[in-house]
């Protein structure tokens, strides 16, 4: 009887640890980024003469590196988010794009 509970509880033990773990190394983004956004970035890139991308074969997403032959400019001092420092943005295609600044990795695109 002793040795049926050990073993139960060993298992449950080890099952919870691997949900718990499991918790721990996925990670969770709240997208901070709104349309209110992806205005602003067209706005501002208009009234700072930013040259617009086009080019149809360039189809950002979330994830992908951006090459360096595109040109990104620093977020509007408008736009307030957290660590705003660490991004930049573009608009290729007429659509606004932000990348991490030291990656150049999209994390947001608005169509």
């Amino acid at each position: 009887m002793m040795r049926t509970f050990l073993i139960t509880f060993a298992a449950a033990t080890a099952i919870l640890a691997g949900v718990a773990s499991a918790q721990v190394a996925s990670t969770t983004t709240t997208s901070t980024w709104t349309n209110q956004h992806g205005t602003t970035f067209r706005e501002y890139s208009t009234t700072q003469n930013y040259p617009v991308i086009t080019d149809p074969a360039l189809k950002p997403s979330v994830g992908v590196i951006l090459p360096e032959t595109v040109k990104v400019y620093e977020l509007p001092p408008t736009v307030t988010v957290p660590s705003a420092e660490t991004y930049s943005y573009t608009i290729i295609n007429n659509n606004p794009v932000v990348v991490e600044r030291k990656t150049r990795k999209v994390i947001h695109t608005w169509q």
